[in-house]
């Protein structure tokens, strides 16, 4: 057995959809002794997970997809036949405001994050993980985000984050490897999703016998299982754009 089907095996062994076996050797470190076959396959998987799915010969084909038409609104309800892997492309929290999403997402973009009553600062560089570390970093720092003041209502502001984030509901537009789009709605709260904890370009696998209902899959602890993974500019340039389209929603209703 070669090292990129070792490598490959480990992966599915993760529970992760096959990349190629091309890929796998086009992901593979050049450098010379190569490290050991778990250091490999965690920075291949790290690698596959900052990919966009539809990148040409990410999968072995034909790769899971959505069935045909899945958005069609006029389909009362049908259940996947396969898992299905996707990426996030939009993440909007509908039990938010507007101008509690601009606060949120003003807060993230300085590196605060809420922890029940203390304001914590976290690093914000770009830098890539070698290996498993990338998801579960982001896991373990998940918390609900606030922007707070040392003067009055900071704690009311983080003690209501911290309540809002587990009675949130998001809904989320996914993407399969062929790019057909759909929305995902959270039909019971799945705790890593949200905005600043669930990265754009980031990976979840829906599986057999999710739900899809009116054009949009049904998002549950059960059926939905977060692998991590972000493309680093296409996250960038949602958050730029959202807090600019959301402040520019704000000063409209204001004036109105």
């Amino acid at each position: 057995m070669n090292l990129a089907t070792q490598i490959r095996s480990g992966l599915q062994n993760q529970g992760l959809p096959s990349p190629s076996l091309s890929w796998i050797q086009s992901a593979m470190p050049t450098r010379n002794p190569l490290p050991p076959l778990p250091a490999l396959t965690a920075t291949v998987k790290t690698r596959f997970l900052a990919t966009d799915l539809t990148h040409p010969g990410l999968l072995e084909a034909p790769g899971p997809t959505f069935p045909p038409n899945p958005a069609n609104p006029e389909v009362k309800e049908i259940h996947l036949p396969q898992d299905v892997l996707v990426q996030v492309l939009d993440i909007d929290n509908l039990s938010k405001s507007k101008w509690e999403q601009v606060e949120e997402l003003e807060a993230i973009a300085r590196g605060e994050q809420t922890r029940g009553r203390e304001i914590i600062r976290l690093p914000t560089g770009n830098e890539e993980d070698e290996g498993f570390g990338d998801a579960q970093s982001v896991a373990a720092s998940e918390r609900p985000t606030a922007t707070t003041s040392s003067r009055g209502g900071g704690s009311a502001a983080a003690a209501h984050a911290t309540s809002a984030s587990k009675s949130s509901t998001h809904r989320l537009v996914l993407q399969d490897c062929t790019g057909q789009k759909i929305y995902g709605l959270e039909l019971k709260r799945i705790e890593r999703i949200g905005v600043g904890t669930l990265n754009i370009g980031e990976k979840l696998l829906l599986k057999r016998g999710a739900t899809v209902a009116r054009g949009t899959v049904l998002l549950e602890p059960t059926t939905c299982s977060i692998l991590g993974g972000k493309v680093e500019a296409w996250n960038k340039a949602w958050m730029e754009g959202r807090l600019a389209r959301l402040r520019e929603a704000v000063g409209a209703d204001n004036r109105n």
